[in-house]
C-alpha cells in the first residue's frame, strides 16, 4: 500500500502557459491566456468566479488538456496529461477541500499511493521519519503519527503541504489556502510560504482576500470573462486597483465607522443557554447565549466546525435543542421551520447548493419556494402564474441576478447569482431577523460587495443579522459585535470597537479570555 520517499523531482526554474484555450459547450473558459510563475517568486491569480482560474490551474495540473496553446517547463514544450505527470514534473496542488482521508495517520496520508521501498511491507516508520525531518526544517507542528480527524483544519492544510513537498514538489499551486484559517494559522502559513520562496521554489497563489495578495505575493496576473487583463507587480498596488482590474469597475467597500450606532431597545432575538446534542461531524452547543437587537449585526466568528452550522441549524427550526430557549420579538420561537419562517425568521444556509437551492428547480421555481402557497403568489389555493412571473422578473432585477431567464435552471447559474436567488428569496419577505451562514464563501469580489450592501441595507431598515462567517475581515467589515465561537461555546462576545483581530483569533483557536487578560 504505501511508501517511501521518492526521488526530488528535476528543479523548476520557470512554467509559462502561452495563449491557452479551453472550450467546454456553450462557453469558452480561457480565451488565449497566457501566464509565467518564476522559481522563487509567489505569483497570484485573480478573477471573479466563472473568470477562468480554475480551468487554467486544472490544465497545469493535468486535469483538463488545453483546446489550443502551449505549455513550457523550463523553457520546453510539455504535455501535462495527468495530475500524476503533473506530480512526477515536480507540481503540486493544495486545494481548498483537503483531499486527505480522515481515519488514517498522517503518514498513511502522506505515502498513500506510493510505492514501498520494501516491496510488500509497509515503511511508515521511513515516511514518519520524513515527515518530521520536513516539518522540522519549516517550523512545522506535525505529528506523524496522529489520526488526521483529530487535527485542526490549520494542521491538516500543513499536511497537505508536507504531502506535496514529500513527493517533491518545486511549484505549488494554493486554491484559497486562508479561507478557513484563524490569524496565527494565516501568518505560520505566509512564514512557511515565504520560506519556500526563498529556497527557490514558485508558487501560485489563489485568494479573494487583496490584503493577503498585495502581503505575499510578487506578481498578480488578473483574469475576467476567461480573457487576461494583465500581468503587474504587487508593489504599489492598491486593493481598490486590482478590485477594479478584476471587475472592471469601482468596488466600494463597507465602512462599519460610517454607519449609524444601532438603536437602544428591547432585542429582537434572545438566546439563553442553547444546547445541543454532538451531531456527526460537530460538536455540541454548550450553553450558548447572546442578544440581537434591531439595526444590529452581531458577527459570530470561528474556526469551521466549532458549532456554527449547528447553532443556525437549532435556531431555524432544523434540528433539536437538549437545553435552552429562543425567542423572537419577546414571544418563545418554537416549532418547526414554518412556523418561526411565519414569526419573522429568515435563513440562508451554508450549503446553498444542498439546503439552500434545488437545482433542478428554475430560478422562478427557487425564487418561490417558501412562499408559494401565500400572497402575492398564490390566489387562494391557486398559483397566480402571471403575478409569480412578474414579482419574480422584479426580484431578479432588483437583486441583480446575472440569468438568461425566470426559466433557466438555477444550475446553470454561477454560485455568486445562485446565492443572490437565495439571497433575493429570504429578504423579499421582509423578515425581522436573518442568519446569513457563509453568505459570500466562494463568492467573487463583485458579488461579495453587493451581498454586502444586501445585508447593510437590512441592518438600516431595523433588521437584525446574525452573520455567521469564517472570514474575519468580513466580519470586521460589517458586524456591531463580534461573537467567537469556540467547541460549540460562546469564548467572548465584544463590541467591535475593541475588536482585535490577534485577541479573536487566539479566542478561536482556543485560548480562554482569562489567558489574554494577563
Amino acid at each position: 500500500m504505501v511508501a517511501a520517499a521518492q526521488q526530488a523531482a528535476p528543479t523548476i526554474s520557470s512554467l509559462e502557459l502561452f495563449n491557452i484555450t479551453k472550450r467546454f459547450p456553450g462557453v469558452v473558459a480561457n480565451n488565449r491566456v497566457s501566464f509565467e510563475v518564476r522559481a522563487g517568486e509567489v505569483h497570484a491569480l485573480l478573477g471573479e468566479n466563472g473568470a477562468g482560474k480554475s480551468t487554467l490551474m486544472k490544465i497545469i495540473y493535468g486535469l483538463y488538456q488545453p483546446d489550443d496553446g502551449q505549455i513550457l517547463l523550463n523553457g520546453q514544450p510539455v504535455t501535462i496529461s495527468s495530475p500524476q505527470d503533473a506530480i512526477a514534473r515536480g507540481i503540486g496542488m493544495i486545494h481548498q477541500h483537503f483531499m486527505l482521508v480522515p481515519s488514517l495517520t498522517v503518514a498513511e496520508n502522506v505515502a498513500l499511493g506510493l510505492k514501498s521501498s520494501r516491496g510488500m511491507r509497509l515503511d511508515l516508520d521511513v515516511v514518519a521519519a520524513k515527515v518530521e525531518r520536513l516539518a522540522a526544517s519549516y517550523g512545522l507542528r506535525v505529528d506523524p503519527r496522529a489520526e488526521v480527524s483529530r487535527l485542526s483544519v490549520g494542521e491538516q492544510q500543513r499536511v497537505e503541504i508536507i504531502k506535496a513537498l514529500y513527493r517533491g514538489a518545486d511549484l505549488l499551486v494554493l486554491d484559497e489556502p486562508t479561507a478557513v484559517l484563524t490569524p496565527q494559522e494565516a501568518d505560520d502559513l505566509f512564514r512557511m510560504l515565504r520560506q519556500m520562496r526563498e529556497e527557490g521554489r514558485a508558487l501560485i497563489f489563489i485568494s479573494h482576500k487583496l490584503r493577503e495578495v498585495l502581503a505575499l505575493c510578487d506578481r498578480v496576473t488578473v483574469l475576467r470573462d476567461g480573457r487576461q487583463v494583465g500581468t503587474f507587480p504587487t508593489a504599489g498596488m492598491s486593493r481598490g486597483e486590482l478590485a477594479r482590474l478584476m471587475v472592471g469597475r469601482e468596488i466600494a467597500a463597507p465602512h462599519a465607522e460610517d454607519r449609524a450606532p444601532v438603536p437602544v431597545g428591547p432585542p429582537l432575538l434572545q438566546v439563553r443557554g442553547l444546547s445541543s446534542s454532538a451531531g456527526a461531524g460537530g460538536p455540541a452547543l454548550r450553553e450558548v447565549s447572546f442578544e440581537l437587537s434591531p439595526g444590529e449585526i452581531l458577527g459570530l466568528a470561528g474556526v469551521s466546525g466549532n458549532g456554527q452550522r449547528e447553532l443556525a441549524d437549532v435556531i431555524a427550526g432544523l434540528r433539536p435543542s437538549s437545553a435552552g430557549e429562543i425567542s423572537l420579538g419577546g414571544a418563545p420561537l418554537v416549532g418547526g421551520p414554518g412556523e418561526r419562517m411565519a414569526a419573522g425568521l429568515s435563513y440562508i444556509p451554508e450549503e446553498r447548493m444542498r439546503d439552500g437551492a434545488i437545482m433542478d428547480f428554475s430560478v422562478e421555481e427557487n425564487l418561490i419556494l417558501r412562499d408559494h402557497t401565500r400572497p402575492p403568489y398564490a390566489r387562494g389555493p391557486f398559483l397566480d402564474t402571471a403575478r409569480v412571473s412578474t414579482v419574480c422578473r422584479e426580484l431578479i432585477t432588483r437583486f441583480a441576478v446575472k440569468t438568461p431567464g425566470p426559466q433557466t435552471p438555477i444550475k446553470s447559474l454561477s454560485g455568486g447569482n445562485i446565492q443572490k436567488v437565495i439571497m433575493a428569496r429570504e429578504l423579499a419577505r421582509e423578515p425581522r431577523v436573518l442568519i446569513a451562514a457563509q453568505p459570500t464563501r466562494g463568492v467573487d469580489i463583485g458579488a461579495t460587495a453587493y451581498i454586502h450592501r444586501l445585508l447593510l441595507d437590512m441592518r438600516a431598515r431595523g433588521g437584525a443579522v446574525l452573520l455567521i462567517s469564517e472570514d474575519l475581515d468580513e466580519i470586521l467589515a460589517l458586524a456591531d459585535r463580534i461573537a467567537v465561537i469556540h467547541d460549540g461555546e460562546i469564548a467572548a462576545i465584544m463590541p467591535r470597537a475593541e475588536a482585535d483581530p490577534e485577541r479573536i483569533g487566539l479566542l478561536m483557536a482556543g485560548a480562554s479570555t482569562e489567558s489574554l487578560s494577563h
